[in-house]
Protein backbone atom coordinates (compact mmCIF):
# COMPACT_ATOMS: atom_id res chain seq x y z
CA UNK A 1 0.00 0.00 0.00
CA UNK A 2 1.82 3.15 -1.07
CA UNK A 3 0.25 6.79 0.12
CA UNK A 4 -0.02 8.92 -2.06
CA UNK A 5 1.71 11.42 -0.66
CA UNK A 6 4.15 11.29 2.21
CA UNK A 7 4.35 13.32 5.70
CA UNK A 8 5.68 16.86 5.41
CA UNK A 9 6.99 17.43 9.00
CA UNK A 10 7.03 21.17 10.35
CA UNK A 11 10.73 22.88 10.87
CA UNK A 12 10.52 22.39 14.48
CA UNK A 13 9.71 19.27 14.48
CA UNK A 14 12.57 18.77 12.20
CA UNK A 15 15.27 20.49 14.58
CA UNK A 16 13.72 18.83 16.97
CA UNK A 17 14.33 15.28 15.76
CA UNK A 18 18.24 16.47 14.48
CA UNK A 19 19.10 18.25 18.35
CA UNK A 20 17.54 15.03 19.89
CA UNK A 21 19.75 12.32 17.69
CA UNK A 22 22.75 14.71 18.35
CA UNK A 23 22.22 14.73 22.25
CA UNK A 24 21.36 10.91 22.04
CA UNK A 25 25.38 10.35 21.24
CA UNK A 26 25.75 12.06 24.81
CA UNK A 27 23.39 11.10 26.53
CA UNK A 28 20.16 9.11 27.06
CA UNK A 29 16.75 10.34 25.95
CA UNK A 30 13.73 10.15 28.31
CA UNK A 31 11.05 8.46 27.10
CA UNK A 32 8.95 11.14 25.56
CA UNK A 33 11.65 11.90 23.71
CA UNK A 34 12.54 8.29 22.60
CA UNK A 35 9.21 8.30 21.62
CA UNK A 36 9.20 11.27 19.13
CA UNK A 37 12.41 9.39 17.53
CA UNK A 38 10.74 6.66 17.31
CA UNK A 39 7.43 8.18 15.75
CA UNK A 40 9.50 10.14 13.65
CA UNK A 41 11.81 7.19 11.76
CA UNK A 42 8.72 4.48 11.66
CA UNK A 43 6.76 6.59 9.49
CA UNK A 44 8.59 5.93 6.23
CA UNK A 45 7.97 2.18 7.24
CA UNK A 46 4.48 2.89 7.46
CA UNK A 47 4.23 4.77 3.68
CA UNK A 48 6.05 2.74 1.82
CA UNK A 49 4.72 -0.30 -0.27
CA UNK A 50 4.92 -3.21 1.59
CA UNK A 51 3.57 -0.78 4.72
CA UNK A 52 2.87 -3.00 7.82
CA UNK A 53 4.56 -6.47 6.37
CA UNK A 54 7.33 -3.99 6.09
CA UNK A 55 7.26 -2.48 10.22
CA UNK A 56 6.91 -6.48 10.60
CA UNK A 57 10.32 -7.72 9.12
CA UNK A 58 11.95 -4.65 9.79
CA UNK A 59 14.87 -4.90 12.78
CA UNK A 60 13.30 -1.61 14.98
CA UNK A 61 12.06 -2.88 18.14
CA UNK A 62 8.43 -3.37 17.81
CA UNK A 63 7.25 -3.33 21.05
CA UNK A 64 8.88 -0.11 22.04
CA UNK A 65 7.62 1.89 18.30
CA UNK A 66 3.88 1.05 19.26
CA UNK A 67 4.23 1.82 22.98
CA UNK A 68 5.80 4.84 21.54
CA UNK A 69 2.94 5.81 18.96
CA UNK A 70 0.30 5.47 21.94
CA UNK A 71 2.06 7.79 24.17
CA UNK A 72 2.24 10.40 21.76
CA UNK A 73 -1.60 9.69 21.55
CA UNK A 74 -1.77 8.66 17.57
CA UNK A 75 -3.94 5.70 18.50
CA UNK A 76 -5.34 5.42 15.24
CA UNK A 77 -1.67 4.00 14.13
CA UNK A 78 -1.10 1.81 17.37
CA UNK A 79 -4.75 -0.66 16.38
CA UNK A 80 -3.41 -1.26 12.74
CA UNK A 81 0.10 -2.13 14.20
CA UNK A 82 -1.45 -4.69 16.68
CA UNK A 83 -3.69 -5.67 14.31
CA UNK A 84 -0.89 -6.71 11.98
CA UNK A 85 1.44 -8.52 14.62
CA UNK A 86 1.17 -12.07 12.99
CA UNK A 87 3.18 -10.57 9.95
CA UNK A 88 6.20 -10.89 11.99
CA UNK A 89 5.59 -14.50 12.18
CA UNK A 90 5.70 -14.68 8.77
CA UNK A 91 7.64 -15.09 5.63
CA UNK A 92 9.97 -11.76 4.59
CA UNK A 93 8.20 -12.13 1.50
CA UNK A 94 4.90 -10.24 1.08
CA UNK A 95 4.16 -12.30 -2.30
CA UNK A 96 4.19 -15.90 0.09
CA UNK A 97 1.01 -14.54 2.13
CA UNK A 98 -2.27 -16.41 1.66
CA UNK A 99 -4.84 -14.79 -0.09
CA UNK A 100 -6.47 -15.00 2.90
CA UNK A 101 -3.80 -13.05 4.10
CA UNK A 102 -3.21 -10.79 1.27
CA UNK A 103 -6.85 -9.75 1.95
CA UNK A 104 -6.30 -9.62 5.75
CA UNK A 105 -3.69 -7.33 5.83
CA UNK A 106 -4.83 -4.77 3.00
CA UNK A 107 -8.11 -4.74 5.15
CA UNK A 108 -6.02 -3.58 8.17
CA UNK A 109 -3.42 -1.21 5.57
CA UNK A 110 -6.89 0.70 5.10
CA UNK A 111 -7.12 2.25 8.72
CA UNK A 112 -3.39 3.63 8.19
CA UNK A 113 -4.09 6.72 5.95
CA UNK A 114 -6.05 8.54 8.47
CA UNK A 115 -3.82 8.10 11.51
CA UNK A 116 -0.71 8.94 9.42
CA UNK A 117 -3.02 12.33 7.99
CA UNK A 118 -3.70 13.17 11.75
CA UNK A 119 -0.37 12.41 13.18
CA UNK A 120 1.69 15.67 12.28
CA UNK A 121 -1.16 17.21 14.65
CA UNK A 122 -0.49 14.45 17.37
CA UNK A 123 3.12 15.16 17.02
CA UNK A 124 2.98 18.54 17.67
CA UNK A 125 0.39 18.22 20.72
CA UNK A 126 2.31 16.03 22.13
CA UNK A 127 5.93 18.23 21.29
CA UNK A 128 3.69 21.10 23.19
CA UNK A 129 2.49 19.21 26.31
CA UNK A 130 5.14 17.01 26.69
CA UNK A 131 8.89 18.42 25.11
CA UNK A 132 8.93 22.15 25.88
Amino acid sequence: MQFLESIEWPDEIELLIDRLENESAQRALTREERALVDVYETVPILESEDCLHEFWQSDVDHQRVIKSFDLVGATAIVDPLNASRWCGTRSQERGDYSETEADYLATIEEELPPGLEELVDVVMEFVEDELQ
